[in-house]
C-alpha cells in the first residue's frame, strides 16, 4: 500500500501521545511506556525507555475529572525531573558539563522556588502597594494581581528565549510538535515529512502554564479571603498578604486541575471547535517563543523518542488483537 494511499484513509486523530523537549534531547510519553532520546556530542543518538506505571490504575478515583489533572499535574513534573536528568548525563562533551542526579535535583527546587518567587510572590507584593489590602478591594486585588502575574510570565518566557542554550531547547521544543502533528495524520515518521507542520499545538504545555494563569484569576476571585481572615481575627496587612500568598501556592493543584480539563481533555480533543480556537489562541502565540524551527537531526531525535513509544503502543494493541494505530512504521536510525 502506496504512502498516498494510507494517508487517505487516516483522518487527523489527537493521540494521547506527548513530550518535553531537553537538553540536546526529546522525551516522549504514551500510555504503557515513555522514552528519552538524546543527541550525544558524538553525534549518536542515545535511547532509553522505561514503562510508565501510574496510581491511576490502581485508583479509580485519580480519573475523576479535575482531580486527574491534578495527579498527572504531579506525575508530569516527576517525570519531566527524570527525563532531564537523562538528557543532562548523555548532552555534555566533558565530564564537567554532564550533571549528577543530585545536581539535576538541586536545578528542579531553585527552579520551582525561582516560579514560585517570580509568578506568585512577586505579583502579590507589587498588587499590595499599588492597590492596598485585599479586604477592602479583593476584586480589583485579584485582578490586578492576576494581570501582573501574566505580564511576570510573558516578560519571563521572553527573556529566556534570548538565551542561545534556550533557543535550542525551543528547536527541540519545536520538533516534538512536528512529529506528533505527523503521527496524529498517520503520517510515516520522517524528517522530510514532518517538517511540513507547524510548531504549534493545542497541547503544548505553554499554553496549559498559560490556560493556568487565567483560570488562577477567576478562581482566586471566587475565594472569601475577607470572610476567612474575619473568621480567623486576622486583619494586619502583612499577614492578609502571607494569606494570599499561602492561598495561592495551596490552590495550584486544583488550578492545574481545571486547566488539564480544558486545555488537555476538551481542547486536545476538539482541536477543531470554534470555541477551542478562540480559547487557545494566545497560547498558541505565546508558543511562537517557546518553540522554533527544528534541523533535521532534531527531528531525528524526536522521532527516535517517538519510535519507541508507537512500538510499544502496537505491540499492546496487537497483545490484544485490537487493530494498530493508523501510522506508518517508523524509519530505523
Amino acid at each position: 500500500m502506496s504512502d498516498e494511499t494510507r494517508t487517505e484513509e487516516c483522518t487527523v486523530r489527537p493521540t494521547h501521545i506527548g513530550g518535553q523537549a531537553l537538553l540536546e534531547g526529546i522525551m516522549m510519553r504514551g500510555k504503557y511506556n515513555w522514552a528519552v532520546a538524546v543527541r550525544e556530542p558524538s553525534g549518536s543518538i542515545y535511547t532509553e525507555e522505561h514503562d510508565l506505571v501510574s496510581a491511576k490504575d490502581r485508583h479509580a478515583w485519580l480519573k475523576w475529572p479535575i482531580i486527574r489533572g491534578m495527579w498527572g499535574f504531579y506525575e508530569t513534573m516527576v517525570l519531566a525531573i527524570k527525563a532531564f536528568g537523562i538528557s543532562a548525563e548523555h548532552a555534555g562533551e566533558t565530564e564537567e558539563e554532564k550533571l549528577t542526579p543530585k545536581e539535576v535535583g538541586y536545578t528542579m527546587v531553585a527552579g520551582v522556588a525561582l516560579a514560585v518567587g517570580i509568578f506568585i510572590v512577586l505579583p502579590a507584593v507589587v498588587t499590595n502597594l499599588l492597590v492596598g489590602s485585599s479586604i477592602e478591594r479583593p476584586f480589583t486585588w485579584n485582578v490586578v494581581d492576576g494581570v501582573l502575574r501574566l505580564v511576570a510570565f510573558f516578560a519571563y518566557i521572553w527573556l529566556v528565549s534570548r538565551i542561545k542554550e534556550i533557543q535550542r531547547v525551543f528547536a527541540y521544543h519545536g520538533a516534538e510538535h512536528k512529529t506528533i502533528h505527523a503521527y496524529e495524520r498517520g503520517l510515516p515518521l520522517e524528517p522530510d515529512v514532518i517538517q511540513r507542520y507547524t510548531t504549534l499545538h493545542v497541547r503544548c504545555g505553554t499554553s496549559f502554564l498559560l490556560m493556568v494563569m487565567v483560570v488562577a484569576i477567576a478562581v482566586f476571585s471566587l475565594v472569601p479571603g475577607k470572610a476567612i481572615l474575619a473568621a480567623w481575627g486576622v486583619d494586619g496587612r502583612i499577614w492578609v498578604l502571607l494569606f494570599n500568598i499561602g492561598i495561592r501556592i495551596v490552590l495550584l493543584p486544583l488550578i492545574a486541575g481545571i486547566a488539564y480539563e480544558i486545555t488537555v481533555k476538551w481542547a486536545g480533543q476538539n482541536p477543531d471547535n470554534p470555541l477551542v480556537k478562540v480559547l487557545l489562541w494566545p497560547g498558541l502565540q505565546m508558543q511562537k517563543l517557546t518553540t522554533a524551527p527544528p534541523d533535521d537531526g532534531m527531528v531525528e531525535v524526536a522521532v527516535a523518542a517517538m519510535s519507541l513509544v508507537v512500538a510499544r503502543e502496537e505491540a499492546e494493541a496487537a497483545s490484544r488483537g485490537e487493530a494498530p494505530a493508523c501510522v506508518l512504521e517508523p524509519i530505523d536510525l
